[in-house]
């Protein structure tokens, strides 16, 4: 009997993945499963000795079976040979393609190291290419100035015979494009063969070298080397850029000249004609002028360095004698003949204004004249030596068109731009000399002034005006002379208030009018019902009346410094006011006592005193003024002692260099310096101060001496 059959499915159970997986693997390997007959044919019921036994009777089946699966694995065969010779020769392209890179990185790094050399060959032959241009430079650079100078010696009219130089006509001319390269080469010339040579200085000492030796084989030598080598050459170069600029000379300076003298005809300037202010600007003196104005500055940016219309052109005269001297020139002609031109008319007009309105009215309408002057003819001079004219001949319509504010806002930019322009001494000079005029006229006028009022308006109306004319750099030549003439109006006005100080208050003798105290106010009492009466009641009149009832010396002293509080400098002011408070307040006491004298009253000269002072006090409140001083005197009273004492030593050391020395010694001990602070306010408050206990004082005595009945006493308060 068999034994029974275990099975492990009791055990552990398999899945449906596990028994899937097994019938595909019996599929393959050992064909159909022996399946008992006790048990039921079920998909769960399958073992694994049940797999692997051999069942005899579907030997059909399983042979079919076999023939299926060894078809399928011959073809998985066929497949996978296929895909083990594609592999093999994948594997073999691979290997070859490897081996094609390793050789293709190998010419790779071959051909890097080529091109590293090649690179440093081309470096290094760019360098030697360079230096060999350099080289070629070095070579024709001199031998480039040599052909400059015998080839422009025709152009710029110059021909040298050995050492002589033959002057003739000029085949260029300045307005010609090329003529600023020309000057250019010649420049370049003179530089370098200035350095060759040593300079100027080089230069001259050669020429007085070859001077000073005789005229025999040492003269000749010397010519020869003067005529073969860089030092003639150098002479050569300075003789055609003194022709060249010879011609910008005739250009610019002679045509100015041509053009002044031709005004001066037209307009019979010589003959001491004028002309109309209001004509001026439009006259010949300004339309020709303007008319040269464009060719002018086109040269003259050629000696200051501008570029021409080309950007190849730069020339330095603040560097170059000749172009310095030539710039200067110009300007100095410019400023000259405008002055001639401009002069004579500028003062006739301000003797016209002066006839016609009179010294204060003409200071007002003559600063405006300068001003507008001055704006006129610095616009003018920047048409010729600025770097861009102020007003282009072809902007004409629309200037015209243009808003002042515009206009104003391009003058203020332009200006900008030339700053430094403006600031030429001989421009400054010959606008100083135009401006003058008003100097000249309004101190002539001066002169004849006496009125304070009259020197008040003037100072008053010219500081206006120096106001608007220092607000812009162009009109600082008129600010200038106004503040002339604001000094010398001050001046005469500081010596007019003086004198009438020293007439009105130091010298002043009062009359018995001007003390009749108190009788001068009672009659001013009964004045004024009677003009209420008549007339309403006018401030102005009462404070006249008030006014004319002051001390006169203390009613001038307040008069004159209220005129000239505004119109001084607060120093001279402060200076007048504290002399004239003290004359003031010696006069003030002066008169207390001319009335005590008179009147043998002591109240009525206290009270006199003690009005007068506190009405001075209070007058005096609104000058915001320091009235203290120091005041150094010198002292030698003890001199003479010292005098002595010098005299008797015998042993004095005269030419000592130490302070025993003699002299010094005399001086030290002999004259000394006296300080002194003098402060008006408190001596006016002090005068005052004193003045009141002194009205207390002979009041109280008064009233003592007075008899003591009680019916007299109200009647002596009462007076």
């Amino acid at each position: 009997m068999a034994p029974p059959t275990v099975s492990y499915e009791s055990f552990a159970p398999r899945s449906a993945e596990q028994i899937a997986r097994l019938r595909r693997l019996e599929a393959l390997t050992a064909g159909p499963v022996r399946i008992d007959k006790q048990q039921p044919k079920n998909e769960s019921s399958w073992t694994m000795a049940d797999a692997m036994s051999v069942n005899t009777s579907d030997s059909k089946i399983s042979l079919s079976s076999d023939t299926t699966t060894m078809s399928r694995a011959y073809k998985t065969c066929d497949q996978v040979t296929t895909v083990l010779k594609h592999s093999t020769s994948l594997r073999l392209a691979l290997r070859a393609s490897i081996n094609i890179c390793d050789d293709i990185s190998n010419r790779h790094a071959e051909l890097l190291r080529h091109s590293g050399e090649l690179s440093a060959s081309a470096d290094r032959l760019q360098a030697e290419e360079a230096q060999l241009n350099q080289h070629a430079t070095e070579i024709g650079l001199p031998l480039r100035h040599y052909d400059a100078v015998d080839r422009i010696g025709i152009l710029v009219g110059v021909l040298f015979r050995g050492t002589r130089v033959v002057r003739g006509l000029a085949k260029v001319k300045v307005d010609h494009e090329e003529y600023p390269e020309l000057l250019l080469e010649i420049d370049e010339a003179v530089d370098f063969f200035g350095r060759e040579c040593g300079g100027p200085l080089a230069l001259e000492e050669a020429i007085k070298t070859s001077r000073r030796k005789p005229a025999g084989g040492g003269g000749a030598n010397n010519n020869a080397f003067m005529l073969s080598g860089s030092m003639e050459y150098y002479r050569r170069s300075l003789d055609l850029q003194e022709a060249a600029l010879y011609l910008i000379q005739e250009a610019v300076v002679d045509r100015m000249i041509q053009t002044s003298n031709d005004i001066s005809q037209s307009l019979h300037l010589n003959k001491h004609q004028v002309v109309a202010a209001d004509k001026l600007e439009a006259s010949l003196i300004y339309t020709r002028f303007h008319g040269i104005s464009a060719r002018s500055n086109r040269l003259i940016r050629l000696l200051t360095g501008n570029k021409n219309t080309k950007g190849q052109y730069q020339q330095h005269a603040d560097h170059n004698d000749a172009y310095h001297t030539l710039l200067t020139l110009c300007r100095t002609t410019y400023c000259t003949h405008r002055e001639k031109l401009m002069k004579l008319t500028v003062r006739a007009h301000m003797d016209k204004l002066k006839d016609q309105h009179g010294l204060v009215g003409m200071t007002r309408i003559a600063s405006v004249f300068l001003i507008r002057l001055c704006t006129v003819e610095t616009q003018l001079y920047l048409d010729f030596f600025g770097e861009h004219a102020a007003v282009s001949n072809d902007d004409t319509t629309a200037t015209a068109e243009t808003t002042p504010t515009e206009s104003t806002t391009t003058t203020i930019t332009v200006v900008d731009t030339n700053s430094s322009i403006i600031n030429h001494v001989e421009f400054q000079t010959y606008l100083n000399n135009l401006c003058s005029a008003l100097h000249r006229t309004v101190r002539r006028g001066l002169v004849a002034v006496h009125d304070l009022d009259t020197l008040c308006q003037i100072v008053s109306v010219l500081r206006e005006e120096r106001g608007q004319a220092s607000s812009s750099p162009i009109t600082m030549s008129a600010a200038r002379s106004i503040s002339s003439v604001i000094e010398d109006a001050q001046e005469r006005l500081i010596f007019c208030a003086n004198t009438s100080l020293q007439k009105e208050v130091i010298r002043f003798r009062a009359s018995a009018e001007d003390l009749d105290y108190p009788n001068k106010l009672l009659k001013q009492q009964q004045q004024q019902p009677v003009s209420q009466n008549n007339q309403q009641d006018d401030p102005v009149q009462r404070q006249l009346q008030i006014y004319e009832s002051w001390f006169p010396p203390m009613r001038s002293v307040l008069k004159i410094l209220s005129k000239i509080f505004r119109v001084v400098e607060p120093r001279v002011f402060e200076d007048i006011a504290r002399e004239s408070i003290q004359a003031c307040a010696r006069s003030l006491k002066e008169g207390s006592l001319v009335i005590l004298q008179r009147s043998s009253s002591q109240m009525h000269a206290d009270l006199f005193l003690v009005k007068h002072l506190l009405i001075l006090r209070e007058q005096l409140s609104p000058f915001d003024m320091d009235l203290r001083s120091v005041e150094r005197q010198l002292d030698f009273s003890d001199a003479g002692k010292a005098v002595s004492r010098f005299l008797a030593n015998r042993n004095r050391q005269l030419f000592s260099m130490s302070t025993e020395n003699a002299l010094v010694t005399l001086l030290r001990e002999g004259v000394s310096v006296q300080v002194q602070n003098v402060d008006s306010k408190r001596d006016l408050e002090d005068a005052l101060r004193s003045a009141c206990n002194d009205f207390i004082d002979h009041t109280s005595q008064s009233l003592l001496m007075m008899p003591s009945s009680s019916s007299q006493l109200p009647t002596v308060l009462k007076k």
